[in-house]
Parts: structure tokens; sequence; C-alpha cells
């Protein structure tokens, strides 16, 4: 019998299907309830039963951003959500914005080294000075010296204790694996050379090539181990059904004699007849029964069984090699031993001269061959060296140290040695870290390239990303400012330099300011962003005391901190997020003024962390929520002209620009033809 489905509590048959809004069933408790109009004022008419059910679909309801587990503390009614959208302080963009940057050729170190020595040049003023640094920064960060040069990395100390003659118990054991004796099956004689103690070390020693791999080894070894036991079971049961097979064919041969009858069976004459890796003769039975697909197909299945049971030799004996014997020699045609035809007649201007063709012999080249000591060659400069084997393919067309083969017959093998100062380096070492404590010059291009989607990122240079992270209304801002109306034509439109900076000269003028607005454009180190800072007048600077951010008490206080809070708050209202988030960092007062404006102006991001296990595993946990402000400044719809004088007032008093007065008369090109046109005419005349 069918058990009857329980029903839950205030469910009603007729309620379930019911969708009528002047329902008129009469109420009954187990069949239909009265219809009522939702208590939110959304205009709904349901049955009471459904009020529940109602709350998640009201639009009137009160509910969590959707983006609750990504940090945002805001509820309000449902209907608000996609609105809510647009402003949540959870729901961020990361600009993925490109460029690239390419290291500066020898021809141009005048500029860039005159930049980088004239300390006024590095301002924050100077938007592609700036921004280069930025990115240059970002790029030696990133570069591992360990991955250019491998051969100039410290070792670790357990290979350099090894170098030196220092061996530690893990270390002798590891030697005497290597030195033991090998028998004739391939195992090595430890039993009698090491001690338990020294089989122990040399279970924990983990300075054994290719450690990393054991966990994969280790499951490969246990899977063939349990084959084998496996295997040895099938064959225990092999040998107890093979004894009563033979008994059982005694028996029936003894009754067979008895009955004076010829015993026939299908047995071969050593008595084998199965399939199976280990039976003696399984190879010679199959190539017989099957073709020699099938026969393939067997090998590759039960190839490492068949070997290990004595059926498939591992490796062909030395007895059974193939020996040539009498063949004829075979002259090897390549481009070098290649005759050319005497029909073939060249053309003079594709045909050298064999007499003026240098002497040339294959031998290896060293740095040796020069007669110079190592001390005496000359050191590589870390940065210029780095850079250029970072691109060698992209700058050269092909590696510095690229195997080339003429022919079939010669390849030649080129190998670039590097001597550094400051060599050998660490294992984790940047070049960053490379070049700590000493001056840095500017050694990339101040000309960035923009990177479309078509464009090929195998054969680019040094490409950046700007990844800022902004709230979904900042965005459009963000990148129609930086990147669109500043980044895109910062070089000789946005921000103008001397005409005569390849000969050195690190003059610059910015020719935009926004309109309505007495504001210039500087390079923030802190935020590593574009940032607009309005021009402050001169008479509220005057007579102002200055003061520390680090305060103990009340008379220390900023000019801003001793106005009224409600002032403060409402100055706060009008500033951007860049703005803000420098306020912040001014006093406590204000850092809490700001802290009521997170919510609205804010963003927040989960901090994660990574937590290992007991176990080998790890996992990732949210460590806490981040609240901070992005660095966008104000919007700016439209830029206007600067009043900066004309390039031509500093032309007048620029150093490098170099006047060479001519008294000399000088021949034109055109005057010589006019002159022998006048000479032919009197001649004819």
């Amino acid at each position: 019998m069918v058990k009857s489905m329980k029903m839950p509590v205030g469910y009603h048959k007729h309620c379930d299907k019911c969708y009528n809004v002047h329902c008129q069933v009469p109420a009954q408790t187990s069949v239909s309830c009265i219809v009522v109009k939702c208590h939110k004022n959304c205009g709904a008419s349901l049955h009471m039963c459904k009020q529940e059910e109602h709350q998640l679909l009201c639009p009137n309801e009160i509910v969590p951003c959707l983006n609750v587990y990504y940090g945002c503390p805001l509820t309000m009614l449902r209907h608000r959500l996609a609105k809510h959208l647009e402003v949540c302080p959870a729901s961020l963009v990361c600009c993925s914005q490109e460029w690239n940057r390419w290291p500066i050729s020898e021809s141009d170190l005048t500029f860039y080294r005159n930049v980088s020595e004239n300390p006024v040049v590095n301002t924050e003023e100077n938007l592609d000075v700036a921004m280069a640094h930025r990115d240059q920064e970002q790029l030696f960060q990133s570069i591992k010296m360990k991955n250019i040069f491998p051969e100039l990395i410290l070792e670790d100390s357990a290979v350099q204790n090894i170098a030196a003659g220092i061996n530690s118990p893990a270390d002798n054991a590891c030697c005497s694996v290597d030195s033991g004796e090998y028998t004739e099956n391939g195992s090595a004689k430890l039993d009698e050379e090491l001690s338990q103690e020294e089989r122990d070390t040399l279970a924990k020693c983990t300075d054994v090539t290719s450690i990393q791999n054991y966990s994969s080894w280790e499951k490969i070894f246990n899977k063939e181990k349990e084959g084998c036991k496996q295997t040895i079971k099938n064959l225990n049961k092999g040998e107890k059904g093979k004894e009563k097979e033979d008994q059982e064919s005694s028996k029936s041969q003894k009754e067979l004699h008895q009955g004076g009858e010829c015993p026939v069976t299908a047995r071969t004459m050593d008595g084998a007849t199965g399939l199976a890796p280990w039976q003696d003769g399984v190879l010679e039975r199959l190539g017989k029964e099957v073709n020699i697909a099938e026969y393939n197909m067997y090998l590759v299945h039960n190839g490492v069984m068949l070997i290990n049971f004595g059926q498939l030799a591992a490796c062909t004996p030395r007895e059974k090699d193939f020996v040539y014997g009498s063949l004829e020699p075979i002259e090897v045609k390549s481009v070098r031993t290649f005759n050319v035809p005497t029909s073939y007649r060249a053309k003079r201007n594709h045909l050298k001269d064999p007499s003026r063709k240098a002497q040339t012999t294959h031998q290896s080249v060293d740095t040796s061959d020069l007669g110079i000591s190592i001390e005496d060659l000359p050191k590589c400069e870390e940065v210029s060296t780095t850079l250029l084997c970072s691109l060698e393919k992209e700058l050269k067309g092909h590696s510095i140290s690229e195997s080339v083969s003429t022919d079939g017959l010669y390849t030649d093998i080129g190998t670039q040695t590097y001597i550094f100062s400051s060599a050998p380096f660490k294992q984790d070492a940047s070049l960053a870290d490379v070049i700590a404590g000493k001056p840095c010059r500017l050694y990339l291009y101040i000309e960035a390239e923009s990177v479309t989607r078509r464009h090929n990122k195998t054969s680019s240079a040094f490409s950046y990303m700007c990844g800022h992270y902004f709230r979904r209304d900042e965005y459009c801002f963000h990148f129609k400012n930086v990147h669109s109306d500043i980044q895109a034509s910062l070089n000789g439109w946005f921000q103008q330099r001397c005409p005569l900076a390849y000969l050195g000269c690190t003059f610059t003028q910015m020719r935009f300011h926004p309109t309505g607005q007495e504001a210039i454009v500087k390079f923030s180190k802190d935020g590593s962003t574009l940032v607009l800072q309005p021009k402050a007048n001169s008479s509220l600077c005057a007579g102002g005391k200055t003061f520390s951010p680090k305060r103990n008490d009340a008379q220390n206080l900023d000019p801003l901190s001793s106005l009224p809070l409600e002032i403060i708050q409402h100055i706060a209202g009008y500033l951007d997020s860049f703005t803000l988030s420098q306020l912040s960092q001014v006093s406590h007062l204000l850092r809490e003024v700001c802290a009521t404006l997170l919510q609205e102006r804010g963003m927040v991001s989960l901090k994660w962390e990574k937590k290992k296990h007991s176990s080998e595993g790890s996992s990732w946990i949210c460590q806490k929520k981040v609240w901070k402000f992005s660095s966008q400044f104000s919007s700016v719809d439209r830029w206007s002209f600067s009043d900066t004088p004309s390039m031509s007032n500093h032309l007048g008093t620029c150093s490098f620009y170099q006047r060479e007065d001519r008294t000399e008369p000088v021949a034109l090109p055109c005057l010589g033809e006019v002159r022998d046109k006048h000479g032919k005419l009197k001649h004819k005349r």
C-alpha cells in the first residue's frame, strides 16, 4: 500500500493552484483561506497562506544588497537593488588599460642622462618622466635575475657545503649511495656498508635531484606494487589450479589406460595453453593464434608485466646486436659538399670571387683566447644587460646565444658570458634589489605606445596595466580623463617639450587646464596615478603656522581641524575620492570625518589570506573587509588652453639653442644650373 504524503502546516489544496484575485471560494480549514492584500502595499492580492512565499518576491520588502557577501552592508527595498548597483561600494571595476615602453637606445643617452641628473626635472609636474619612472620601478621589481642569469645565482647552503668539502651526515649518506657497488641485478650493496642510523638519515635527506616529484613517483610505485601483489596471488591460484588439473588428468589417463583408449588432449607438449603474461611461451602461442594488430596491442597493455616475468627482454642483448657487414660508402651531399654543374653559369653580381673569400676554420672560441685574465675583463652594467637579455628576441630577432644550423653537418653554437660587479645574486633577487642603493637613471622611453586588442602580446616590449580599482560610477570618468584626455595626448599636445630635447634640453610646460577652475595635473607617487591639484591662493597660505601630523596636544592642530565639526563635514562632502584619501591621513579627527563618507563615497574589498591545514591541502579565507577611497579626482568635462608663454620665448634663452652665423657666400644648387644655361645661350649667340 502507498502511504499518503503528509502535507505541510497551512497547506491548502485550492490555494496552491489559485491565481484569481477575486476568488470567491469560501474559506475552509483544509481546502482554502481568505484573499488578502500585501501588507507592504505593493498592490498584490493573494491567499493568506502565501504571504511567506510572497516575501521572496515583494518589491517593497527590505533586503540586503546583492553584493552583501562582497562587503556591502546596506539594506534597501527590493525594487531599488538595480539602481543601487551603480553606486554600490562593493561593485568595483579594475581598469585594464595597457601600454608598452621600450628601453632607450644608445643614441638618446644625452637627454635621459640630463633628466636623471637634474633634480628639478624629477618633479610631479613632469608627467611623462614621472610615469616612466613609475613603470620602470614596476618593471625592475618584476624581473627576476634567476630567470635570466641562472648561472649567476647563489647556490643553496647544502650545495655550497658540498662544494667546500664539508658534508653533513645526510650528505655522507647520499655520497655513499653514489659510491656504492652494484651487483649484477642492479641492487646496491648498502646493507653491509650503511648502518641503521645512516639509512634513516638517507631517508630524510632532501638534497636529492627532482625531490619535488617524489609524491608523483610514490603513487606510481604504489600502483606497481599493488599490481605485483595481485600477480603473485594469481600465480598462487594458478599453481593450485594446475595441481588439481594434473591430478584429474592423471586419474582420467589411468581410467583410459585401463579401458584401452588413447588419450587425446588439447594441451601442447609443455602443458601450457593460457595467454597470461606469466605463462611460458605466451608470445609464441600469441603469434600463431592472433593477427599482428592484436599482437601489438597485447604488447602495449602487458609490456611491463612481460618484462617483469622474463617473457620479454628489456633491451637487446649485446650478442644479438645488428652488425654491419660489407657496405659500400655513400657520399653525403650537403650545401658545402655539393658541386655546381659545369653547365650552370651564375650572374656576376650573385657570384662571389673565391680568391677574395676570407679563410675560415672550424674551432671553438672562448674568452681565454683574448689573453686577458678574468679580473681584467670589462664588467657589464646590470640594468642595460638585463633589459637587453629580456628583449633579445624582440630587439635582435633571435636569442643572443642561439645555435644556428648552417647545413646538415655543421652547427654554430654561441654562448654569451656576462660579468657583473654585484654577482652572484640571491635566489629571489629582482633587478630592483640588485640596483638598490645606487643612483638609478631612466632606462625607458618617456613615450608610451598604446596597446589594442589586435596587438600581438608575444611581440610587445614591456607591457603595463593600470590596475587601479574604482567604483562603477567612477570608472567612466577615470578612463576618459586619465587615459583618453591626458595619457593618450601627453607627448607634444597636453604637455609640450622643447624642440631641442634631442640635444638634452629638459624644459617642459603644460598647455591645458580644466575649464572653469585653475588647477594643474600632477603625478602622485603615493597613489601612483595622475591627480588634479587646484591652485590655492597665496594669501591663504601666508602667515600660516607650521604643524606636525604627529600631534600630542590640542595646540598643535592643523588649520582645518580647528573648525567646528559640522563645517568640516560639510567641506568634506564636496571633495573627490583622492582628496578624501589624502585628507584622512592628516589627523585622527579628519580621519573620523572621512570615515563617515565611506559607505557613500568609498569602496570595500575583501582581503584574502591563505591558510594551511594540518594535512597537505590549503585554502583561502577572508581575513577582513578593507574600506578605502579610490584615486579618482574630480571629473573634467572640458579642457582649456592655459596662459603659458610660447615656446619661442624659451628658445631665446635655451642653452642648447646655439646659432651659427655664416658670412661666407654659399652657392646654391639651382644657381649652378642657371649659370650653365646662361653660358650655353652666350655660346650660341
